[in-house]
């Protein structure tokens, strides 16, 4: 029989992210999607840097042409115009799209803990 860790081991591989959420996280430490994220965020796991006057382009024409989205991004966590660059706006929208991603997955994580806590109930009332 498979143990807690391995159970929510095998459940986080599955998942569909471009996070490497098992370098993130300690395992122990996780009882919910909240402790997740938590663990994700403290070990900068949604932090991604993208690198490369090209990439950052490439990126960002595909996902925010208008700079629109990234320039807000950049004005909330206090940039000054000045100071931006492509490869900053293209690894803050980045980081941005990678939380929200990570948060369409907060349903399927939520019922997976919660049909494992109802079976290790079940399990300590037998």
């Amino acid at each position: 029989m498979k143990t807690r860790n391995e159970k929510i081991e095998e459940f986080l591989k599955g998942l569909n992210t471009e996070i490497d959420i098992l370098n993130c996280i300690d395992i122990d430490n996780i009882n919910s999607f909240d402790d997740l994220c938590r663990e994700i965020e403290d070990s900068n796991g949604f932090d991604i840097e993208i690198i490369y006057y090209s990439r950052a382009m490439d990126y960002l024409i595909k996902n925010d042409p208008s700079l629109q989205e990234s320039l807000s991004i950049a004005s909330d966590y206090g940039y000054d115009p000045k100071n931006l660059n492509s490869e900053i706006l293209a690894s803050l929208l980045a980081s941005q799209n990678a939380r929200e991603e990570f948060s369409e997955l907060e349903n399927e994580v939520t019922e997976f803990f919660d049909e494992l806590n109802a079976e290790e109930e079940e399990e300590e009332e037998i």
